[in-house]
């Protein structure tokens, strides 16, 4: 598989199957991809890497925090208030596929099942968190998302399927007392990590990507 394939090839896989993804595999994908692109060769990630009965752990608090009407504060704000046009549409379009595959509308409590599948990681055996200094600014959460980026190529080179999520931000209070995460440290997302369920109808559509006309400006003699 070359690194176009890789790329056409990776989505936001949100159904996994229970196959135990190996340790050192797991290593090995998380070495490799610090070979990504930082400014000043800072490497500004830390990342956690949850597994087995820690993994079982958080998902049980985060379900009973949810089940009882708690929340935290979180670390930042996911999505600019009052979204314009086409973001607009993009995200809402993206959200009635994730609903159809669902068999739900959002008016249907379709919300809030995609919130308990998020934090139950899709049934992911590997749950990663990815962590930033809170000194850091814009540059290094670039590097962060340069980091996911190539941690998930790297995953579907080895068959593997990846979600990131950056929901979990919602919760750094929680997250913070099941990893040992230092207060310095600011919670920047989460990613589900597995063999994809090619059975699941939430793997089985695609979101649309813009034209290249409609963002790419070209200034040529």
């Amino acid at each position: 598989m070359n690194v176009t394939e890789a790329v056409r090839a990776r989505h936001s896989c949100r159904a996994f199957t229970d196959k135990a993804v190996p340790a050192d595999l797991v290593r090995e994908l998380l070495e490799t991809a610090a070979r990504a692109p930082s400014g000043g060769n800072l490497q500004p990630w830390h990342v956690y890497v949850l597994t087995g009965e820690p993994l079982e752990r958080l998902k049980a608090d985060v379900a009973g925090k949810r089940a009882n009407g708690e929340s935290e504060d979180g670390e930042y704000v996911i999505y600019p208030p009052n979204l314009w046009e086409p973001l607009r549409t993009r995200r809402r379009e993206a959200g009635a596929l994730r609903y159809d595959a669902l068999g739900v509308g959002r008016e249907e409590n379709g919300a809030a099942l995609l919130e308990d599948l998020n934090f139950a990681f899709f049934g992911a055996p590997v749950g990663l968190f990815y962590a930033l200094d809170r000194r850091v600014g814009p540059p290094q959460w670039s590097d962060m998302g340069m980091y996911m980026q190539t941690l998930m190529l790297l995953a579907v080179e080895r068959g593997l399927a990846t979600c990131p999520q950056e929901i979990w931000s919602v919760w750094p209070q929680t997250v913070a007392r099941h990893t040992g995460m230092p207060n310095n440290l600011l919670l920047f997302a989460g990613m589900s990590l597995g063999h994809e369920d090619p059975a699941s109808p939430m793997n089985a559509y695609r979101t649309e990507r813009a034209a290249l006309e409609s963002f790419a400006t070209f200034l040529e003699s």
